[in-house]
């Protein structure tokens, strides 16, 4: 049964990867589109989907491939419905011997990404498709034809201590 905070679930041990690779076509269906749209903060996910290769990679894998998905999400000018199309790469390395992060020690950031752990021999692409979409969202999503309009300035606001100033002009200066 799939976590909460994981509703997609496709687990690909390592042993079970030939020496050529393997090549994995993934599509999410409703209940899992609706729960990682609940996960996105999305209005909708119609149509979530990922291809892998999945290969060897020294003791460990490589995943590369793309997802993709159309993200129904709310325009941030207007207040609309829309859809955003999100493809994403993915190219991923996973082995068994990651050391433990120092916490605390900068990482260089020209470095290399180091590997993800390979943890209990298998990587769960669903896991890694749910994770590369949920990144792909637009945090401000604008129609194309969205242009923002700020509001006539018009007369200036007169504030709470408008009534207060009139009085004040109307003969009030001068009292103690």
């Amino acid at each position: 049964m799939p976590k909460p905070d994981r509703p997609w679930s496709v687990p690909v041990r390592a042993d079970e990867v030939p020496e050529n690779g393997l090549a994995r076509t993934l599509t999410a269906d409703a209940g899992v589109r609706d729960e990682i749209a609940r996960l996105g903060g999305l209005t909708a996910l119609p149509r979530l989907a990922a291809e892998f290769e999945v290969t060897r990679h020294g003791k460990g894998l490589r995943v590369a491939g793309t997802v993709t998905a159309t993200a129904g999400q709310t325009c941030v000018v207007t207040l609309e419905p829309m859809e955003s199309e999100i493809v994403e790469p993915v190219d991923l390395v996973f082995s068994p011997d990651v050391p433990a992060e120092e916490p605390g020690l900068p990482r260089d950031p020209d470095a290399p990404d180091p590997p993800e752990p390979l943890v209990g021999g298998s990587v769960d692409l669903g896991a890694i498709a749910t994770e590369f979409m949920l990144l792909g969202i637009d945090p401000y999503p604008r129609k194309p034809d969205a242009a923002f309009e700020a509001p006539d300035a018009g007369a200036a606001d007169p504030g709470p201590f408008a009534a207060l100033a009139a009085l004040k002009d109307k003969g009030g200066a001068g009292r103690a």
